[in-house]
């Protein structure tokens, strides 16, 4: 069975104002040293945590995992009076995160100018293992079909700078203006695929493979494919739906794309990324537009073998009627933000990355504790 893991990235907010914070003094370096059930790592700015899964082979020891490393970073949000938000962009900005020191984020903030001002998105990232290199490319040319459906079942960054912007996904807006970003094109086998990246790296558009911005690529650092079209989730569950999703999807060899190139594909992510799923989008079976809904049970009936061979067909089922009934993560957010303000888009936000213990106090005569950490799985 093929293994896959799960790359989820939070941005710490003020609790009251919903704008970026940076860590505490030594807050990342207490959580990054945390390894137990997946990892904590750091990420493009200061006010930014990553979680990653351990490889697992089944969506409950994703879920289980992805819970355990959601209540440590909610502790220790929480510890500084913020949250632990799992949102594709902030609520508000203050236009002053800094990077986080590291040589590659310096050659990419040099890289990126002005943009790294308001670059304050989170993604969300599945690696599903593929241990050929050829079936990655082909893999890879299956999951860019389905792009625009997948986003538009996980757009979840409505708002910017306090304001409704209108998308369904405004984090994809914001990668849209990176270069070798949205849809890669179609590539006959890996040297063609290596020969594309390559051109892109003489252009200095990218410092290298790892810069790429494609919604979906080979990993450099693992044998896997890389699917990154996802705005960051609000719970674990359809974080976990995305990436059962992308793995039935690269399993799926039996397929029959129809021939659509990158500027259709990255038309129909635009859509999808301005409507949701009340957008209309390309299908990859046939190269026709239809409605995203119509799309995404369409989805579900090409990777269905996939699904029931790897035991994920209920909870892809379940997962899809969430969505149906409580919409996406952007419909969640305006619902709560309309009913009780930004007080209740902090509540929805909290929630997905909630303290699984009251902090700790912060004077002299209370001594600093960690959570006690969860079950792995």
């Amino acid at each position: 069975m093929a293994r896959f893991g799960i790359e989820e990235e939070f941005l710490f907010l003020d609790e009251h104002s919903l704008a970026p914070v940076a860590l505490a003094a030594g807050t990342r370096e207490r959580i990054t040293r945390l390894r137990a059930g997946g990892e904590v790592t750091t990420e493009y700015l200061t006010s930014q945590i990553e979680c990653l899964t351990e490889p697992v082979s089944t969506g409950a020891d994703a879920e289980a995992q992805l819970r355990h490393l959601r209540e440590l970073v909610g502790w220790h949000a929480q510890e500084q009076q913020a949250i632990a938000a799992s949102s594709g962009t902030p609520f508000a900005t203050t236009r002053s995160s800094t990077i986080s020191p590291s040589p590659h984020y310096d050659v990419v903030a040099e890289q990126l100018g002005h943009l790294s001002r308001d670059h304050e998105v989170n993604g969300l990232h599945v690696h599903v293992e593929v241990l050929d290199e050829e079936e990655r490319v082909r893999a890879l040319d299956r999951v860019r079909g389905w792009l625009p459906v997948l986003l538009a079942l996980t757009g979840n960054s409505p708002f910017v700078e306090g304001r409704d912007t209108g998308f369904a996904s405004w984090r994809s807006i914001q990668i849209r203006r990176l270069p070798a970003s949205w849809s890669p094109p179609h590539f006959r086998d890996l040297t063609d695929y290596r020969a594309g990246v390559q051109r892109l790296i003489d252009l200095h558009a990218i410092a290298d493979a790892a810069s790429l911005s494609w919604a979906v690529r080979i990993s450099e650092r693992y044998p896997t494919v890389e699917v990154r079209v996802f705005d960051a989730q609000l719970t674990p569950e359809e974080s976990v739906l995305a990436a059962l999703l992308s793995r039935a999807i690269v399993l799926t060899d039996d397929q029959a794309p129809a021939s659509i190139g990158a500027d259709v594909l990255d038309a129909s992510l635009w859509t999808a990324a301005r409507r949701g799923m009340d957008a209309r989008v390309i299908d990859p079976t046939t190269g026709d537009v239809d409605d995203a809904r119509t799309v995404a049970e369409r989805m579900q009936a090409v990777i269905a073998p996939a699904l029931r061979r790897l035991g994920d067909e209920e909870r892809v089922r379940d997962g899809l009627a969430r969505l149906r009934t409580a919409g996406t993560g952007a419909t969640r957010q305006r619902g709560s933000v309309e009913e009780d303000g930004t007080a209740g888009l902090a509540r929805l936000l909290r929630a997905g990355a909630p303290a699984p213990l009251p902090a700790p106090r912060t004077d002299a005569q209370t001594e600093r504790q960690e959570p006690t950490p969860a079950p792995a799985s």
